[in-house]
């Protein structure tokens, strides 16, 4: 697989130029779970709208005054180092790779405290006052003080716990960062658009990580990967669907719902295999969202392409807040009329899935 241009490796994604590959013969378990395998090739122009809304342009404009403000003091030697500006936090979005890592459980458990609160409290509140108006009506005495004496005892039990967990979560998420922006242990997985290969971080690592802190990496091409969409129902019985990236001959996968959260439709994780294969596919340019904007120069197909039909450099970045809004509304409508399902399978060009497997 050779590339004229030397900024992407030999072995960079091509679906051109996909070599021929033994049969799958091992069907992964996924298969044995009734998860349905997506084709390859074919790709929309479609974004996952968490994706999307991972950087809006207001946010990137603010980063950008603060990289500059940085740069002017450094320049004149006044520059002082912001709190926790030291944190590698292992994540990474740009024109080379996507690496993505989690905050510890450490960090998770201030965010679920405020979530968890401000929700109960939204949720308790109506069915509570409601409660003590029909309590207070077959109450003795004043109609009106009954109803505060019942609210009041209430609220000791319903109202005040997730009062309180609303509000101190969000006092240390808002004033205290150093107490829980905290960095993982590491990445959990690359996909790597210069080298064309997948990464999965491996914490087990046969006990070196215990032993001496060993990171070890299962890496392979991106297509000798398959991408299923899994289905579990969540607590009200709904479907959950979320995209799970597979080696096709190896015991290696990547569960996608700690990128792009479990949908009711299977548009999303439709939408996020595209996503994926247009970002590795160096025929194509960098999928076109705010948080990509920035090295859109840095990748030669794409400043080549972004040259021929003269995109605006700043488009995103550029954009007030309800243009910003209406353009998820659009990718939003048009993401369930995405036409997976209705796709020939590109790599079954160059690779044998058996007869077991009725998607060819």
């Amino acid at each position: 697989m050779l590339n004229p241009d030397p900024f992407y490796s030999p072995g960079a994604y091509d679906p051109e130029q996909i070599p021929d590959q033994p049969p799958a013969e091992k069907q992964p378990w996924l298969r044995r779970f009734g998860s349905v395998r997506l084709p390859w090739g074919k790709t929309q122009d479609l974004v996952p709208i968490d994706i999307l809304n991972n950087s809006k342009p207001s946010e990137l404009r603010l980063v950008e005054s603060v990289k500059k403000e940085k740069a002017e003091q450094l320049e004149q030697g006044i520059y002082v180092p912001k709190l926790l500006e030291h944190l590698d936090l292992h994540a990474r979005m740009d024109n080379e790779k996507v690496r993505h890592a989690q905050l510890p459980a450490s960090s998770k458990f201030w965010i679920y405290i405020q979530i968890f609160g401000k929700g109960g409290l939204i949720i308790l509140s109506p069915f509570i006052f409601f409660s003590c108006l029909a309590v207070a009506s077959i109450m003795e005495g004043d109609y009106l003080s009954s109803f505060f004496e019942v609210l009041f005892e209430v609220s000791v039990y319903f109202i005040f716990p997730p009062l309180i967990m609303w509000g101190v979560g969000s006092l240390i998420i808002n004033h205290f960062p150093k107490l829980w922006i905290k960095p993982s242990r590491g990445p959990l997985w690359e996909f790597n658009r210069r080298t064309g290969l997948v990464t999965v971080f491996d914490y087990d690592n046969n006990g070196e990580y215990k032993k001496n802190g060993s990171i070890g990496e299962k890496i392979a091409p991106f297509y000798e990967f398959d991408a299923y969409i899994t289905t579990t129902p969540d607590r009200q019985g709904l479907p959950n669907n979320v995209l799970c990236v597979v080696h096709r001959y190896q015991d290696i996968w990547i569960n996608m719902a700690n990128f792009v959260g479990p949908s009711g439709s299977t548009s999303v994780p439709c939408a996020l295999w595209d996503y994926l294969q247009n970002y590795m596919d160096i025929s194509k340019p960098l999928p076109d969202t705010p948080e990509l904007e920035a090295y859109r120069h840095l990748d030669p197909t794409t400043a080549e392409h972004d040259s021929q039909i003269g995109r605006e450099p700043r488009y995103w970045r550029d954009m007030d807040d309800a243009t910003f809004k209406a353009k998820v509304r659009e990718i939003t409508e048009r993401l369930p009329q995405i036409n997976t399902f209705n796709r020939p399978n590109l790599m079954a060009q160059h690779v044998s899935y058996g007869l077991s497997d009725s998607r060819k």
